[in-house]
């Protein structure tokens, strides 16, 4: 039995993800850009025991104040992933172990996000922390006809979606030096919307991820009279397109958004991708964002996030002096509730 904290290159780490079904969230390569963002440092559990592994992306981020530490998911679904099946006694030890290794390290406590396509939650994560359930996500299965496809997307987005067409939009893929334009439009829609300073993904960021992933990430933009006015970034990894960001200025009767999300899963399916993740709403709620994507496809599944408090003392203390007013034992409001 092994279990520890690894680097990025760390040889564990990418033998493990030899073995597990994982997607982007979990290369290191993505990590460590994604940690750069949050203002930490990139890591994973990792634990083998008996030939069987499990594996969480972490970013670690200093607690001011403190000489603590807490963990955080990197942006998106990160895991954890194994080849255990999710009542396989196997889960137990793992997550002991993990809540042993966080303690050890001086981590307070670990915010994870489960992917919600790959495994169910483990039961085990109950017993070793809070499981929260959200919402659902939506997905749409590539492996359907085109024909399918559109009779699964909702009457008012069909209808977006031909307009868009009938306007002369034009969608185009992997025009890198389009990026600039459009993380002005996709700038223009964080201000209006009021997101925090870590959703200002700057142009620099997306293209040293291209770099850092290649052909596994892409860009499609929308042009209107050979100007940008939308555009989507995403991923393609075995078999599972997931969208990174995305974003289209807004104007009336404007519909290349829809137009965007049509594309993007024919072109997907085209090249054997089997399904395309769109997420949720804000937070996992089932809000007009989830409305939205709700349209194009049936497909849903659960989210949850995974709280874990590995240094109860520490955890209270910290809870009693940052926010006297908030109870350090409900893990499923607002965590870290220090923060």
């Amino acid at each position: 039995m092994t279990a520890s904290l690894l680097e990025p290159a760390a040889r564990e780490w990418k033998e493990a993800l030899q073995h597990v079904r994982h997607d982007m969230y979990h290369v290191p390569e993505y990590v460590v850009l994604d940690a750069r963002l949050y203002g930490g440092v990139p890591a994973a559990f990792h634990y083998e025991q008996d030939g069987r592994r499990l594996l969480i992306p972490l970013i670690l981020r200093e607690i001011p104040g403190t000489d603590l530490k807490d963990a955080i998911s990197p942006y998106g679904y990160p895991g954890p992933v194994s080849d255990a099946a999710p009542n396989d006694r196997f889960w137990q030890t793992a997550c002991a172990a993990f809540v042993g290794a966080l303690r050890e390290a001086g981590v307070v406590s670990a915010f994870v996000r489960l992917h919600p396509l790959l495994h169910g939650p483990a039961p085990a994560l109950r017993d070793h922390g809070a499981l929260v359930h959200h919402g659902e996500t939506v997905s749409m299965d590539l492996t359907v006809s085109e024909e399918e496809m559109w009779k699964q997307t909702r009457a008012d987005h069909r209808n977006h979606i031909n307009r868009a067409k009938r306007a002369g939009t034009e969608i185009v893929f992997d025009d890198w030096d389009r990026l600039g334009e459009w993380v002005e439009v996709y700038h223009d829609n964080m201000r209006r919307v009021g997101a925090t300073s870590y959703y200002f993904f700057t142009a620099e960021h997306l293209s040293a991820l291209h770099d850092a992933v290649g052909d596994r990430m892409h860009l499609v933009v929308a042009l209107e009279d050979g100007q940008v006015v939308g555009g989507n970034t995403f991923f393609s990894y075995d078999g599972i397109a997931t969208g990174y960001v995305s974003s289209t200025r807004r104007a009336p009767k404007r519909y290349a958004d829809e137009l965007l999300y049509d594309s993007v899963r024919r072109w997907c399916g085209s090249r054997g991708d089997r399904v395309f993740h769109l997420g949720g709403g804000k937070g996992g709620a089932n809000d007009s964002l989830f409305s939205y994507k709700a349209g194009f496809a049936p497909g849903r599944h659960a989210f949850h996030t995974w709280r874990v408090v590995a240094d109860r003392d520490a955890y209270r203390r910290l809870v009693h002096d940052r926010r006297p007013d908030a109870d350090p034992a409900d893990l499923t409001v607002t965590f870290p509730a220090y923060r």
